[in-house]
Order: structure tokens, then sequence, then C-alpha cells
């Protein structure tokens, strides 16, 4: 077996740790890449089996590494996913696969964008492999069995997070910023278009009979489910983000100071030092409704536990399959490439109408 078969990028933080673990329990075990060496050897000392460290201090570094040492898979837990995704991806040596956690709308586009180079060089790259884009994913493939691709779709995510104490920290930070930098989109007659940041707003009752509240936001859930249900006209929205309407009003405002390159950097600092506060309820929820030109709808539901456990189960399932050969060339998101079952094998459940509905509710957009 490769001793480099899974190197798992950025292994120290929550997600890194968190899919280390999972791998290192099977018969896989990771190499753990990181800044620290310190951190990374002290890691390396709760997984049992003395997994191989690469301290990296830069992405540039990494890519040094990567180059040296051609791992079978690489796991990138690195963010913000816009700066590191396309990045890391291209520089994987032919016949590496790639796997990233991104659901930043830019940096999902840009990585499904690299189709033809990866084809080219034998690669599989898979992004959005947790949580955000599989959750909504996976539901809309599950309505769309044996159905025409669909008019119009709207997916909301309802993430649960479990504090682990400490800060939101600069990777976290830095994504959540450059999603509100980019302000609101949404698919109209096929193409990606400019949206009110915190519009499509939606209060509606969950299965467990709790309410939930979502506002549109630009993420790789919008890309990943247009691709998925075939819909000219698609919504993503999320409950990620605080719904009130003194909220709503100054997202926009946000938006646009948070395009000035000086003030998001001071956005990112300041934010990876707030302290990091988990999100009630004992589900993760995720909802797709779909609308057809037969005028039939339908509605389903992923629920799962806590979102960062999904996330890491996801992560460490398509890095197997991928050095187990299950792959194939090209750029795909996991749901597209392992079909919605992936999120059954990562614990989360399907809920959905047993038959389409012929009412005419309201439609988004």
């Amino acid at each position: 077996m490769n001793a480099d078969q899974v190197w798992i990028l950025g292994a120290t933080g929550r997600s890194g740790r968190a899919i280390a673990a999972r791998l290192a329990a099977g018969p896989l075990p990771p190499v753990l890449v990181g800044r620290d060496p310190e951190r990374l050897r002290e890691l390396a000392g709760t997984l049992g089996g003395t997994p191989r460290t690469v301290p990296a201090g830069s992405v540039d570094a990494v890519v040094a590494q990567l180059a040296r040492h051609a791992p079978t898979v690489v796991v990138n837990t690195i963010g913000p996913f816009t700066e590191t995704a396309a990045q890391i991806a291209r520089a994987c040596p032919p016949g590496t696969h790639y796997v990233d956690l991104a659901n930043e709308l830019t940096a999902v586009a840009g990585l499904l964008g690299l189709r033809d180079e990866a084809i080219a060089a034998g690669r599989c790259l898979v992004t959005g492999a947790g949580f955000g884009v599989l959750a909504t994913e996976s539901v809309v493939l599950k309505l769309c069995e044996n159905r025409p691709p669909a008019t119009r779709v709207r997916v909301d995510a309802l993430p649960m997070t479990e504090s682990a104490g400490g800060f939101v920290g600069s990777g976290l930070a830095a994504s959540i910023v450059e999603s509100l930098a980019l302000g609101g989109r949404r698919y109209e007659h096929g193409r990606l278009v400019r949206a009110r940041l915190g519009a499509d707003a939606e209060r509606f009752a969950l299965p467990d009979g709790s309410t939930a509240h979502t506002l549109g936001v630009p993420t790789g859930e919008l890309e990943a489910a247009h691709r998925a249900g075939g819909a000219p006209f698609v919504v993503a929205a999320s409950g990620a983000l605080p719904s009130g309407w003194a909220v709503r009003a100054v997202l926009p405002v946000a938006a646009l100071l948070l395009s000035r390159p000086v003030l998001r950097r001071t956005a990112e600092r300041r934010l990876a030092r707030v302290p990091s506060r988990g999100r009630g309820g004992e589900f993760s929820w995720a909802r797709a409704r779909m609308w057809w030109a037969d005028g039939r709808t339908r509605e389903g539901w992923l629920r799962t536990g806590a979102a960062m456990e999904f996330t890491a189960a996801v992560g460490a399932e398509v890095a197997s399959r991928l050095a187990r050969g299950e792959g194939r060339p090209g750029t795909h998101t996991p749901g597209s490439l392992f079909g919605p079952e992936l999120a059954v094998k990562a614990g989360g459940t399907f809920l959905l109408d047993e038959r389409a509905s012929l009412d005419e509710p309201d439609q988004p957009g």
C-alpha cells in the first residue's frame, strides 16, 4: 500500500483533525500536513499508528511537497478556498486526486471549471465535500430521480454546529467574508445574475415541528443545485446568518463595504478573533423544493447530526473512495460523482414526498 495515499492539508484545524481521525481508524492512515511541526506531532500522537507528518508553512510549500511525493489523494481543508482550491488542485501531479470542503460560490464554480485540465491530467477533482454543497445537492438529486429537469429549485441549508470553544479562526473568517463580499446571486433563465444580499427570505416549518428562517446567500450550493436539478431558475438560502429585518437591511451595505480589500482584510482579522459559538438544535437540515413545467412540485429533506461531523464523514468517505480508484477524471461535486446515497453513508436520512403535488405554491425568484 502506498504510504502517501491520502494527504490532509491543514490537518491541525477543526475539519482536518476530524477527517484525520476517521481515516486513521481505517485502512488508510493519513499523512498530516500543516504549518506548525509541534501541533502536527501532537495530533499524530492522538491518532495512533504514528502517522507521518509534513510541515509546510505556506501554500507554495505545500505545492512543492505535493510535486515531490505525488500522493494518491489530497484533501484540502485550507480556507479561504477562493484562494487555495484552484492553486492546489492545479499543482497536483498527474494522477493525484483532489478533494476540498469549499462552499464559496466562486471557489466551487472555479474548481468545476477545470474539467478539461483535470481530464487531460487524469485527475479526479471533487469540491464541496461537506455539509455545504452535498446536503442540499443530495436532496435535489433524490427528488429528480425518474423526473425530467425541473423549471425552478430552491434549496435551504440549516447547519447545526456544536461549540468546541476557541475562536472562529482565520480560514473560516476569510471564507465568510469572501461570500458576503460577493453580494447576492441567483440563477434566472439559466444565467447567474446579481440579487440583493439577504433577499429570498423565507420562514417555514421543519419536519420536527420547529420553525426556521433562511436568507438567500451566494454559496456553492447554488451552483450544485443548478447542475443537479437542471433548472433555469435557482435560489440557495441558508439559516447560518441572523435573519431579522434589521440584518437584512444592512447586508447590501456590508457587501459594498467588504468589496474594498482593506475593509475586507480588517473584517477577516476581527471575525477570526470572535469566540466560536454553537448553533442550537438537535439536527442539521437541508431542504429542496422543486417545480416542474407540468405544475407538479416536490419537497424533500436531509436530516443529519452536527454539520461538522457530517462534513468529516463526507470528506473521509470521498477520500477513501478516490484512493480505492472509484473516481473518474474530471471535476465533480460529491453528489454528482457518487450519487445522493453518499449523504446516507455519511449519516444523513432522507425525508421525501412520496408523491408529487399539483398544487401551485409560491415559487422563488
